[in-house]
């Protein structure tokens, strides 16, 4: 017992007030942790790999882009296919294996625990040769198989999020299943041999229902904590952390230790009962400092890797889990026009005769975005521009579009400029090759730049700006 005394006694020293500060920060520091291990749960909970889900280190491998009935992720994307695999490294290194892309653009991002991508191999920056790594875990020490090169993981578990650029014809559709085919991932110690992964194990005490953000804002202050701590055993913090990892102790709470909650003074334990809600406001509340806003456009190049950035760091993984780094993808996202009104596929209104009869009637709005000559998304990788509704869903329409990028032979002006055209009706066959469908109501437009340029015009370093989407009267 007697670390629980030395714990109750460090937290004994504390006024409410300030361990109710410690608490904030705590919470804001787990808050990655703590949503990737709930994210694995749900998403590993099954026997076999069957859509966006797949048990422990089996790989996830999607087939098709979604179409607008599709619910399970918010702000789908339909660029790239997704291969994808949570494995945990404590006992030994897995091996992936990545054929021949023949110069495809793709990339294979690692996440560790608390949500840095601290690896990339990709087009980007490997080429897209074949190419194996052994993923290693801390404290990890041993030999590796030849050809093989280490990524050591900070942390036991791993989300590794592959894209691979598909232009979802038939044709590229059945090239990129090969690739993903030939892509594997084994425990090393079945490297080299044929292997099969285990069926999963499915868990009923795991909900299956409720979103993710849900039930981790769902935690009482005393299960958030004690799951933290267990959590960062096997998934140590940064050296960068030791301050917090310091501040966090004076509370009781170190990695591998229960959070002894009912041991707090009474006053300590009323004054944290709110944290978790006020923490989640304060990470919410973040949104607008997070990043940049250029002509209506919201993005932030501060994702992927964020040092000591905690709140940074908990803002996008309740908002955008799984964020590239910038020089991967950059996602600007417009919620108002240049006038700051919502856009709306259709205007409803009234009118009322002289008999007193009302009659609803809806006026089409029209929406431009407008490109000078040269001044496309400059990328080395590609751009898409996509349009969801206000829930950040695709939108059904005629022709199943649900993005505009190069891939649709966008059509010049006679001065070189292009113009995109987000509406709910048809412009007609002169500008059809340039329409983004809109739904009749609300509507969020998203641009993504995968390997955004890095010297001017750059929106890395703001010397390209995003045009403005303009309402034509």
């Amino acid at each position: 017992m007697g670390t629980m005394f030395v714990t109750s006694a460090h937290a004994g020293d504390l006024t409410p007030t300030e361990a109710k500060a410690i608490a904030e920060e705590a919470y804001i520091y787990g808050y990655p942790l703590v949503t990737m291990e709930m994210t694995r749960r749900v998403m590993t909970n099954v026997t076999e790999a069957k859509g966006t889900r797949g048990p422990m280190g089996h790989l996830i491998r999607i087939r098709a882009y979604p179409n607008a009935a599709f619910r399970d992720v918010t702000a789908p994307n339909a660029d790239t296919l997704y291969t994808t695999a949570w494995i945990d490294v404590a006992k030994e290194p897995w091996v992936l294996s990545l054929p021949d892309a023949h110069d495809r653009y793709y990339l294979f991002p690692m996440l560790d625990g608390w949500t840095d991508v601290f690896q990339v191999p990709g087009k980007r920056t490997t080429g897209t040769g074949p190419q194996k790594y052994a993923i290693t875990g801390p404290g990890w020490e041993g030999t590796l198989p030849d050809g093989v090169k280490e990524y050591k993981s900070p942390t036991s578990l791993v989300w590794i999020l592959g894209r691979i650029y598909c232009s979802g014809t038939p044709e590229d559709y059945a090239a990129v299943h090969k690739l993903q085919d030939e892509i594997s991932i084994v425990p090393q110690s079945s490297y080299g041999r044929p292997y099969t992964a285990p069926p999963g194990k499915v868990d009923p005490k795991i909900d299956m229902k409720t979103s993710v953000r849900d039930q981790v804002n769902a935690f009482d202050i005393a299960a958030y904590f004690n799951l933290l701590t267990a959590l960062m055993q096997d998934n140590p913090p940064a050296e960068a952390d030791a301050p917090m990892v310091a501040k966090m102790a004076k509370l009781g709470i170190a990695p591998g230790k229960p959070f002894a909650f009912d041991k707090l003074d009474p006053t300590v334990q009323a004054a944290l009962k709110d944290v978790p809600k006020q923490s989640f406001e304060k990470i919410m509340g973040h949104f607008k400092a997070a990043g940049e806003e250029v002509n209506g456009w919201l993005f932030t190049t501060k994702t992927g890797l964020y040092g000591t950035d905690y709140l940074q760091r908990a803002l996008v993984t309740a908002i955008g889990l799984g964020a590239n780094r910038p020089q991967d993808a950059v996602y600007p996202t417009s919620q108002m026009d240049s006038e700051g009104k919502a856009y709306e596929g259709t205007t409803q209104y009234v009118i009322t005769d002289l008999h007193g009869e009302s009659k609803h009637h809806e006026a089409p709005n029209k929406y431009v975005m407008h490109f000078d000559k040269g001044q496309m998304p400059p990328v080395n990788g590609f751009w898409s521009l996509t349009m969801y509704n206000a829930e950040y869903f695709f939108v059904a329409n005629p022709l199943n579009r649900y993005t505009l990028s190069a891939r649709n032979e966008l059509k010049k002006n006679a001065d070189g400029s292009v113009d995109l055209y987000l509406q709910y009706e048809n412009p007609g066959p002169e500008k059809e090759s340039n329409w983004l469908p809109a739904p009749k109501g609300r509507f969020i437009p998203m641009l993504r730049l995968y390997w955004p340029k890095e010297t001017p015009p750059s929106i890395i370093d703001g010397t390209w700006k995003i045009p403005a989407i303009l309402q034509v009267k």
